[in-house]
């Protein structure tokens, strides 16, 4: 099993999910970003991320997620997120989202289903489908 599948199963044992595991450099400081959801998309409380940096640590102890120093850290992706796996999109079906292409066209709308590597969006006038492997950047919205 993989390092990610392990933490996934441990999110998933106190009945979260995994969005991601990213590793990502900020200010000259590596970083092994965890995010996690609540399976209802409820929002994910300070004290359940801690919950999960005290279950995770110890695999990471023993399997590094890179050589050398890093920090650690679990949140949730939060209600604007980046898009950028399949995963993602699939946990997002419902949201809304932003889409640009290779094209530079710009979608937004619903994201109302993913069929394989398909994404189908909601737009305000008409239902769209984009290839996945069309998409430059994604994220989720929030109208305020």
């Amino acid at each position: 099993m993989s390092l990610e599948s392990d933490i996934k199963s441990i999110v998933e044992s106190v009945g979260l999910s995994l969005y991601d595991a990213i590793i990502t450099s900020e200010h000259g400081e590596t970083i092994y970003r965890v995010s996690i959801k609540d399976k209802e998309n409820k929002g994910v409380s300070m004290d359940r991320c801690v919950n999960i940096t005290h279950l995770i640590s110890p695999l990471l102890d023993v399997t590094p997620p890179v050589s050398g120093d890093y920090r650690l850290e679990v949140g949730s992706p939060g209600i604007e997120r980046k898009l950028t796996k399949l995963d993602n999109f699939i946990n997002s079906i419902g949201e809304k989202v932003s889409i640009l292409a290779k094209n530079k066209e710009k979608f937004k709308g619903v994201l109302v289903d993913v069929k394989g590597e398909d994404l189908y969006l909601q737009t305000d006038d008409e239902e769209v489908v984009v290839p996945l492997n069309n998409v430059v950047k994604a994220s989720t919205y929030f109208e305020w």
